[in-house]
């Protein structure tokens, strides 16, 4: 059994050595302090580790070496003074310092190591898009977005998703925003898949009903059927904008009113298209 102190800190000895080094660190940076009961600036700093630690305890593992009992592991490390402290990865070191360090540069150092909360949410956005829902994978994307929204990858992940939700405007733009550097495979993919939707965004049916609501604008059947046909072809706006002219006109008219809470449902949690159609439909139902 390890000596473990809580979930995310233990002691380093010959025994577990190996387990700490090699295995832990292949799922979380092992942040190793080294120290002594005797150095005043250890006792100091560990409490401050400690602290950051638990803050990260699904990404971070605080290991503590007794330099006095484990000078074997020590050297192996080359400590020359106290306190030291050095990250591993993957069982490699990344980084450390050695010597007394303000909690602002500890941090500062640790962020450049340690996931960040976008990079979880893209994750969980990949994930659901390669189950093809798109629907759920959109909030993650937003939430991500909005963390960082300078990342290359997480621009791209964001206009697939809008793309896949009709909103291909809004994912020309992100792509439009997307640098030449960070211009790879997958870039190419969603501007071939924008692509796609455009062409289909103005179809036969399109065009044919554009054409026959030109001559009868006030053809509440025929902004209906046109309506569905814009849906499929992802302009999504421009469909819940004419329903909403045929509700404003005769709320019961046909099938419109459920047509329309159908889109505007199918639309996923975090589309500013969802809450501001919902606040529209629902003023005029109530």
């Amino acid at each position: 059994m390890l000596p473990e102190v809580n979930a995310n800190q233990i002691d380093i000895t010959l025994e577990n050595f190996q387990h700490v080094i090699l295995e832990e660190s292949k799922t979380k940076v092992v942040m190793i302090q080294f120290w002594a009961p005797w150095s005043e600036p250890c006792t100091e700093l560990a409490p401050v580790l400690q602290r950051i630690a638990a803050e990260y305890q699904r990404d971070l593992l605080f290991a503590r070496v007794n330099c006095d009992e484990q000078q074997e592991i020590a050297g192996q490390f080359g400590v020359k003074g106290l306190p030291t402290v050095i990250l591993v990865k993957d069982g490699q070191p990344l980084d450390g310092f050695a010597g007394p360090q303000e909690e602002k540069q500890i941090r500062e150092m640790l962020d450049k190591h340690l996931p960040k909360e976008e990079d979880g949410l893209l994750q969980s956005a990949m994930e659901l898009v390669l189950q093809g829902n798109y629907h759920d994978a959109f909030s993650f994307a937003k939430q991500a977005l909005e963390l960082s929204s300078e990342r290359a990858d997480i621009r791209l992940m964001m206009a697939d998703c809008y793309v896949e939700v009709g909103q291909v405007e809004l994912a020309k733009k992100l792509v439009d925003q997307v640098k030449l550097v960070d211009q790879d495979g997958q870039y190419q993919a969603i501007v071939g898949k924008i692509q796609l939707a455009e062409q289909a965004a103005d179809s036969p049916e399109i065009q044919q009903l554009q054409t026959e609501l030109e001559a009868d604008p006030q053809n509440m059947e025929l902004k209906v059927s046109l309506a569905v046909q814009l849906h499929q072809g992802h302009r999504t706006e421009e469909a819940l904008m004419l329903l909403l002219s045929v509700l404003r006109q005769e709320l019961g008219f046909g099938d419109a009113k459920k047509v329309t809470l159908d889109m505007i449902n199918a639309l996923p949690d975090g589309d500013p298209l969802k809450s501001q159609y919902r606040r529209k439909i629902y003023s005029l139902l109530y």
